[in-house]
């Protein structure tokens, strides 16, 4: 009957497919993207006739200098009724602005939560490449992307969000559990162990499996590691080029001590002194990085743990401030090697800020709007350093530009923005603007930091 249905759809759908076929092939691309969401109110699922070419249809605009969406348009495809008008409100959007990954996310969760499981694994892998192929794939991403193909049951695709999601933060144990349990369900998925009654037959060959599924990076043993590391030593042996010696470093990391990081590092150290060659040098800070983090990681569980404990704080106190002075020496060492980089100037910035470099940071967070990817963090911070320095007018200028560029309004990010805003005002003295801007937070995210608290205080402070 559900089948019955669905051609039926599909049916009804075609004459609008059609139409956007023909109104597209005279460059009459906007009223094309109305046809194929015309088509896809009747058939959701539509990959071949509908999602697919209004995708093409979308780039071929975009390559002739198609407009993005209005202000007009993000409004009226804001929200929907339900997760079918949610979807094509987002992929509407994303016809008008391809490259816009929130769009796509959007579109994705809204595929899932109506059942749109073929519309929901294509827009999925088209997110997945996406993100593997930025200059700084977002974590975010991966995990709903993991979660994502999770509730499809796709366990070879989550595996490789999750392993990728891994590679960003390679010390949560909660993220390496979970890859565990994916790979698990991949093994049982692919083993069919409740077909046939026959065990011994989805498990045969299980050695080479287990390499395998350890060379993909789904179960690595540290005896695996291990083996990697020596054979990699061999090659670099017999062939010292810079993609052995990189691969060497990069497993020696991941093993996660102390020991091994200062192997790396003394590994890429000797290259760069020997070569000049900065790729060394920079590999070598990222691991150095790294290792900080984890160390602050567990000053910070340490004090956690034993909060009357002095001495515990005080090193969770020199292990952040080893971390922000590390950091601020390797973005000024990499924007020294590539000035031109927009994404390190953005980096360089933030870490001037933390180290409390407010002059120095603002020019270079500046710079760095140019790039889309950073433009509304970089304006956030910006607002943040004027803010620090007490120039408050300028902070809530900067907070509510940032405010009406961004796209998404119910984010963490968008969040944020609100809460520094408000706070800008609050301390400019104009007690009722930031209440109005609290009071509309706590609607949308009632636990955000202390929002709760501030409200209390200004209406009690308003009452008196």
């Amino acid at each position: 009957m559900l089948e019955d249905t669905t051609d039926m759809g599909l049916e009804k759908a075609k004459p609008f497919f059609s139409r956007a076929g023909d109104v597209a092939a005279t460059d009459n691309f906007d009223y094309a993207i109305d046809m194929f969401i015309e088509g896809l109110k009747r058939a959701p699922d539509a990959l071949e006739l509908g999602h697919k070419p209004l995708r093409h249809n979308a780039l071929v605009r975009q390559g002739k200098k198609g407009k993005k969406p209005s202000i007009i348009d993000k409004v009226k495809h804001a929200r929907g009724k339900d997760p079918l008008e949610n979807m094509l409100n987002a992929e509407y959007l994303l016809a008008k602005d391809p490259d816009n990954l929130n769009y796509a996310e959007q579109m994705l969760k809204a595929a899932i939560a109506g059942d749109y499981n073929d519309t929901a694994l294509w827009i999925a892998n088209l997110i997945f490449e996406a993100n593997k192929a930025s200059d700084k794939p977002s974590l975010q991403t991966f995990l709903l992307l993991k979660d994502s193909y999770t509730k499809m049951e796709q366990y070879s695709q989550a595996v490789n969000a999750c392993g990728w999601a891994t590679k960003i933060r390679p010390d949560d144990a909660a993220l390496a559990d979970e890859l565990r349990d994916l790979s698990a369900n991949l093994a049982v998925q692919n083993g069919k162990y409740d077909q046939d009654g026959d065990f011994t037959k989805s498990i045969k060959d299980r050695d080479s499996q287990q390499k395998l599924q350890a060379q993909q990076g789904t179960i690595k043993s540290i005896d695996f590691r291990q083996g990697q590391i020596e054979e990699t030593k061999i090659k670099v042996e017999a062939n010292p080029s810079q993609q052995n010696i990189l691969k060497l470093a990069d497993l020696l990391a991941e093993l996660g001590n102390s020991q091994s990081d200062e192997e790396a590092i003394g590994l890429l150290e000797n290259q760069y002194a020997s070569s000049r060659d900065f790729t060394y040098k920079r590999r070598a800070g990222e691991i150095n990085l790294r290792s900080l983090r984890r160390h602050i990681r567990k000053a910070k569980a340490a004090a956690e743990a034993k909060p009357t404990d002095s001495d515990a704080k005080n090193r969770f106190k020199k292990a952040t401030k080893a971390l922000f002075a590390a950091e601020l020496t390797h973005y000024k060492l990499c924007l020294e090697s590539y000035p031109t980089d927009l994404k390190l100037k953005y980096e360089y910035g933030v870490r001037l800020m933390r180290n409390q470099k407010y002059d120095q940071a603002i020019p270079f967070l500046q710079d760095s709007r140019k790039e889309p990817r950073h433009k509304i963090n970089a304006m956030n911070k910006i607002g943040l350093c004027f803010f620090m320095k007490g120039w408050f007018n300028d902070a809530i200028d900067t907070f509510a530009e940032a405010i009406e560029s961004y796209e998404i309004k119910d984010n963490d990010t968008a969040k944020d923005l609100r809460y520094n805003l408000a706070r800008a005002y609050e301390q400019q003295g104009k007690s009722e603007d930031a209440l109005a801007i609290y009071s509309k937070l706590a609607q949308l995210d009632f636990g955000f930091k202390d929002v709760r608290a501030r409200i209390d205080r200004l209406r009690n402070g308003s009452e008196q």
